[in-house]
């Protein structure tokens, strides 16, 4: 498997960096692009591609990072702890896990190419408006369960539950861009170590540069 490597990447908890941590790290509608070129600049690079997968964590400048390339540790704002990447896995074992992910399903409307949809909203599309508030929980679930299964390489999900659903927005020019974000937590049983483990570092659904597709595993 190719080289990964682990980080947990916290704002620096220092006069200096508390006192500029509300411009840094803004808890607003800007929130999830501040996200993204924070961990970036980790990564700063002439001609870099994306090679990392990330997740915010609880509390304002904390951030899990999968990555190819270890990240800069010099940063003047945040302290960072990378680690190499090592699972010796093999088929049968059993994993907990969580996902943070964007889950969607293309539909036709008419010719051309296929508009992408979150799997719980194209469930709902099913049932009245006046119904959605009571069904969404319950269709989220099931269609992130549904999900889960259709792109389970390398594993067999053997629980899985919604830990939370909600839809994110990224400003840009014109319309935001919206999209939805599943918290999944669950166990899953490894069939194939190599197909898993490279699809882990790939990174699972899309909007992955807006801190979704990143897989935590540990021992069950």
């Amino acid at each position: 498997m190719t080289d990964l490597y682990l980080s947990r990447v916290t704002l620096r908890d220092e006069p200096s960096v508390a006192a500029l941590a509300a411009a840094l790290m803004p808890e607003d509608d800007t929130s999830l692009n501040t996200d993204h070129r924070a961990v970036w600049s980790l990564f700063a690079a002439p001609d870099a591609e994306r090679d990392f997968l990330w997740r915010k964590e609880d509390g304002r400048g904390r951030y899990m990072i999968l990555s190819r390339r270890a990240p800069e540790t010099g940063s003047p704002i945040f302290e960072v702890e990378t680690r190499p990447f090592e699972a010796a896995l093999s088929p049968g074992d059993r994993l907990a896990f969580h996902l943070r992910v964007n889950a969607t399903v293309a539909r036709k409307n008419g010719p051309g190419r296929g508009k992408r949809h979150d799997v719980a909203m194209d469930l709902l599309r099913n049932h009245p408006a006046r119904d959605h508030a009571e069904h969404r929980d319950r269709l989220a679930e099931e269609a992130a369960q549904a999900w889960l299964e259709r792109h389970a390489i390398g594993f067999t999900p053997e629980a899985m539950s919604l830990e939370r659903y909600d839809t994110q927005e990224v400003p840009r020019k014109g319309r935001p861009a919206r999209f939805g974000v599943f918290d999944l937590a669950g166990v899953l049983r490894v069939t194939d170590p190599a197909a898993f483990l490279a699809k882990l570092a790939e990174g699972y659904g899309r909007a992955r540069a807006f801190g979704c597709g990143l897989m935590l595993i540990r021992r069950a």
